[in-house]
């Protein structure tokens, strides 16, 4: 990658990471017009069991040793897809998206070969604000696969308690103590989502590895029909800086469908986060899944909101 004299592309450390958080912040309110990371989330991106921030990260710093861009590469679960993100200050770092895309895509085709892959898609968003980037991707080779939808309601209003779910249905808080709760969660989960695109199955232990002591657990509920377990609901604290409830997973299972368990599970998490003063609520919906309850989400007040669009091309491997 050729950067101007002064300029300089160098491998990220944790010493970076309030630099690399000033950029991203940067990048997202650009882009979604609030910043939509912590540091947290840097960190962890940096130490992702499937990264090496030594081969799959970069940085490039300013003339004044100021950082300005933050490339790196994501896998969660080590197989499938890669993702890349290539942030940058859109005042001082515009210019830097595509050369430190294609330094990712080599090192995306180095990686498809030490896999024994003959290539890999790698896949990344692009928010409408994000012309540049979006042309930039296209000009790569990547093309458009599908878009993402957020949608969000305001709580100011809404009651501490939820309304009174269909006969037979009973949601209560999931029990974090209960190995064979948390197996029936992370099953449910399994099945509802298995048929649908893109889905990249998670063994239990890998799956309880990830999640580890969530912060959250008074906001997982899981859904009973007639006694038996049918639907679970996962909240993520992603939004915690907005003041938002932000559900992260809603599963319920195919024959149970329809029957007004899911918007009991979404009514519960709702009443949970008024119960601690959340001011609003969100979502993200992948409108590629023929399943997405849009009707659903909107039954309970949701709307759409802001979109992403998810690039995608296929990388073949190095030396192919």
């Amino acid at each position: 990658m050729t950067l101007p004299a002064g300029w300089h592309a160098r491998r990220p450390t944790l010493d970076d990471v309030p630099a690399i958080l000033a950029v991203v912040h940067a990048a997202d309110t650009f882009a979604i017009g609030y910043p939509d990371f912590a540091a947290d989330d840097v960190r962890d991106a940096l130490t992702a069991p499937y990264v090496d921030p030594e081969r799959d990260s970069w940085v490039v710093t300013d003339p004044d040793g100021v950082l300005v861009a933050w490339a790196i590469l994501q896998n969660e679960t080590g197989t499938g897809r890669e993702f890349v993100d290539v942030f940058v200050d859109p005042d001082r770092g515009a210019e830097l998206r595509a050369p430190l895309l294609a330094r990712q895509l080599d090192r995306v085709a180095e990686r498809a070969a030490e896999r024994g892959l003959p290539a890999l898609t790698v896949r990344s968003p692009a928010c409408p604000p994000e012309r540049r980037w979006a042309a930039e991707l296209t000009d790569a080779g990547f093309k458009v696969v599908k878009r993402y939808q957020l949608m969000r309601r305001s709580l100011a209003g809404l009651p501490g308690e939820p309304p009174p779910p269909p006969p037979g249905v009973t949601v209560r808080p999931v029990r974090p103590g209960d190995e064979s709760e948390l197996r029936d969660f992370h099953r449910i989960y399994d099945t509802a989502f298995r048929d649908t695109p893109d889905y990249e199955p998670l063994s239990y232990d890998r799956w309880r590895a990830r999640i580890g002591a969530d912060p959250a657990w008074d906001e997982w509920f899981v859904a009973e029909v007639d006694g038996r377990p049918a639907g679970v609901l996962r909240s993520s604290d992603q939004a915690l800086d907005r003041n938002e409830g932000w559900v992260k997973g809603l599963a319920v299972l195919p024959g149970h469908r329809r029957r007004g368990v899911g918007a009991a599970l979404l009514s519960h998490a709702f009443a949970r986060y008024v119960e601690k003063g959340r001011e609003s609520v969100g979502l993200g919906v992948d409108l590629a899944n023929p399943t997405a309850p849009l009707s659903l989400y909107r039954s309970v007040g949701l709307r759409e909101g802001r979109w992403a669009d998810m690039y995608e091309r296929v990388v073949p491997a190095a030396g192919v």
